[in-house]
Parts: structure tokens; sequence; C-alpha cells
């Protein structure tokens, strides 16, 4: 499948606060492929301990038949993408996540 993913758009995320409407610039990078998934890189703070470094791979499904699939199988191919992009395992020596949500 990620053969068959393009990108269709890059930008700066911004995120706008469905309660109150505010919205919050420069929150990471978004990635959004030809299928309109999305892959987002969002660095968050964590005090004056550092910061982590959060990725999100998001992809919509019509058919309802399909729902009940494995996330970590269906999102996959974006989770590849986003791993060989940031070179996160490198770059930090771990292999894998500490948090899957």
């Amino acid at each position: 499948r990620s053969s068959d993913l393009h990108c269709g758009k890059s930008d700066s995320f911004e995120y706008v606060d469905p309660v109150d409407g505010t919205v919050t610039k420069k929150q990471g990078l978004r990635i959004i492929f030809s299928d309109s998934s999305r892959i987002i890189f969002r660095l968050s703070s964590s005090g004056n301990l550092g910061s982590t470094l959060r990725i999100y791979a998001e992809s919509y499904e019509k058919d309802p038949s399909k729902h009940s699939r494995e996330p970590q199988a269906v999102l996959g191919p974006l989770i590849a993408i986003a791993l060989k992009l940031s070179q996160i395992h490198e770059r930090s020596g771990r292999k894998g996540p500490t948090v899957i949500t």
C-alpha cells in the first residue's frame, strides 16, 4: 500500500480548539497523502526535562465492514513511512515507542 501513497501536501500543523475556536500555530509538520491519510510529527514539551516527539498516523476508512481491523495493521504503511522519514530509531537509539494510543 505504501507504494500507492503520494505526498499531496505538507505544511505546518495548526491546532484549532473545538471548544473556544482558538488557533495554535506551528504545532508540527503535517504530511497529507493522495488518499487523504496523514502523518503529523509534533514536538511536545515536557517541562524542563526535555521533549517528546509525537507521531500521529491517521487514515479514513469509508467501508464499515473494515472498521474492526487492527489499527496497527491498517496504519502499518503510514507508520513505516513516518519511521523512515524521521529516522527516529537511528537518532534516538530506541527500538520502539514508549506509548502507543
